[in-house]
């Protein structure tokens, strides 16, 4: 980087920048902790050779927190050693049984996640949005960009379980509505995903939504099909049809390298299990509102009654606890409401 013709080429000096900025994101974390380690341990020397009444030993205390919150997140870190974890993420999220209700889910689910993503300092960009017929929204499909935005957000793929008294129901009464959350890896131009033109079949037309004059007056939506897997991919956030279908190429990538993953992996059984239908039954999360206030990871236990906390998008406490439990994917029950 301090060579004078580094910047020469734009397109690879980013590239290094980019690459420098993820080494110092493992680095300076163990570096702060074994500076922390080297002084606290400096200054307990010096406690003892004054002996137990040395006031060394109650200046101590702040330093040793310190220390612990420190080895905690370096623990952390460890948990996001995956191939793909440093990666952006591709989100898509899908309302389920439930109607109005589950697309209004769905849309509750979309604002925590984009204050999750504000809260860690990330980006997002929305490529593709289906609204409701009546609220919420049907599936909305997001890029969020950050490092080790997949290897948060891979915890939250599966499918979410809302309780509550519906206000689309004159009567009040509690409704039960789902939606599926699905958390695929941006894949760099370094992997290779071969997808011949021939097996594609690409649509174009005009874009819903808010975007002014031009965005409803061209075809700049995109709809990329993958004939041979039957993967469907939309675009509409750009008002280029090129980006666009850029865009779809790249969400499309991902989820054939996924698909590909998965025929890899020994577990695929197993873990096709555990992803189950957009229903009762299948739900790694609860969200209860009503009768009383809970959010629970089924998969992990972790829990909180601070509902409105996790709406608002504090979510890492789950993302945390199923990482540290090994990343566990059994099917659970319908029958645990909590």
């Amino acid at each position: 980087m301090g060579r004078n013709d580094f910047w020469d080429k734009k397109e690879r000096a980013q590239e290094v920048v980019a690459e420098v900025a993820k080494i110092k994101n493992l680095l300076e974390p163990f570096r702060k902790v074994t500076s922390q380690f080297e002084d606290l341990q400096a200054l307990l020397e010096l406690a003892e050779a004054e002996g137990d009444d040395s006031p060394l030993f109650a200046e101590a205390d702040t330093p040793s927190v310190e220390l612990a919150q420190g080895l905690e997140n370096l623990e952390f870190l460890c948990f996001l050693s995956g191939e793909m974890d440093h990666n952006n993420a591709i989100v898509t999220i899908r309302a389920g049984a439930g109607g109005t209700e589950a697309c209004d889910w769905c849309n509750m689910l979309f604002r925590m996640y984009t204050h999750w993503v504000e809260q860690h300092g990330f980006s997002c960009n929305i490529e593709d949005i289906q609204p409701g017929d009546e609220a919420g929204l049907k599936s909305v499909v997001f890029m969020v960009n950050g490092e080790f935005a997949y290897g948060h957000l891979k915890a939250e793929k599966g499918v979410h379980r809302l309780v509550r008294i519906s206000p689309f129901d004159a009567n009040k009464r509690r409704h039960t509505s789902f939606a599926s959350v699905d958390v695929l890896p941006e894949i760099n131009d370094d992997i290779q995903v071969d997808i011949n033109e021939a097996d594609l079949k690409i649509d174009t037309f005009r874009a819903s939504g808010a975007g002014g004059q031009h965005i409803n007056r061209t075809d700049s939506a995109v709809r990329v099909t993958h004939l041979p897997t039957g993967i469907v991919v939309v675009c509409q956030s750009e008002r280029s049809q090129h980006k666009n279908k850029a865009h779809c190429m790249s969400i499309l990538k991902a989820k054939l390298y996924d698909l590909e993953d998965q025929k890899r992996r020994a577990n695929v059984a197993a873990e096709a299990a555990a992803k189950g239908d957009n229903a009762f039954g299948n739900q790694i999360r609860s969200y209860v509102l009503q009768p009383y206030q809970l959010v629970k990871d089924l998969r992990t236990s972790e829990e909180t009654s601070n509902v409105q906390a996790v709406l608002d998008g504090d979510i890492d406490r789950f993302i945390i606890a199923w990482l540290k439990a090994g990343q566990p994917t059994s099917r659970i029950s319908g029958n645990d409401e909590g």
